[in-house]
């Protein structure tokens, strides 16, 4: 069993590297927002929850990239299912990675399940697929915001994250969450 550990505010992300539908490949490192990169992990080609994420993201794009926000979405689908859904799911603009590597998405504290197979027309769930997550990394390479799911519902709106950069670049608030010690924060009163 691999082990999953939260990724914790104000410290660093692991590295992040996936090739991109149409080709070529992204890597987080070489990412320089004005505020954030934003990494949408998505179930795959089979979720049709995801479907409606990711139509919200594309269609927000433009919101985003105002408050100086890189977008990307990411499944461990393979090469066909992502070109799939760019194509099914009309995502003309947003970046898709596909193939991110199980170890990679416990690095993330990404939820993994087992696929149920589904009878056709329905599109079967892989073997293996990572649930959601959506994160907000500062410039600088620490994380801002996490969401971590184990199941497909009940996911952040991209229209309530806005909200939420819109106050934190105005007040300059910082990343919360951040206390990795409590023992050594209370000791310190």
């Amino acid at each position: 069993m691999s082990e999953l550990t939260p990724l914790m505010p104000r410290q660093p992300v692991p590295d992040l590297d996936v090739p991109l539908v149409g080709g070529g490949t992204w890597k987080l490192a070489d990412q320089s927002p004005k505020a954030f990169t934003m990494i949408v992990f998505y179930r795959g080609l089979h979720c049709p929850i995801c479907s409606r994420q990711l139509r919200e993201v594309e269609d927000m794009l433009p919101d985003l990239e105002k408050r100086g926000v890189a977008t990307i979405a990411i499944s461990s689908d393979m090469k066909e299912r992502a070109e799939q859904t760019q194509v099914d799911w009309k995502l003309d603009r947003l970046p898709l990675g596909y193939g991110l590597d199980f170890p990679t998405a416990r690095r993330w504290g990404l939820y993994i399940s087992e696929g149920i197979p589904k009878a056709p027309p329905a599109i079967s769930e892989p073997a293996l697929f990572t649930e959601p997550g959506l994160f907000l990394v500062k410039p600088d390479g620490t994380l801002y915001f996490a969401s971590v799911q184990t199941m497909p519902f009940a996911r952040p709106t991209i229209a309530a994250l806005l909200t939420g950069i819109d106050f934190v670049l105005a007040k300059d608030y910082p990343a919360r969450g951040e206390v990795v010690s409590w023992e050594s924060a209370q000791a310190a009163e």
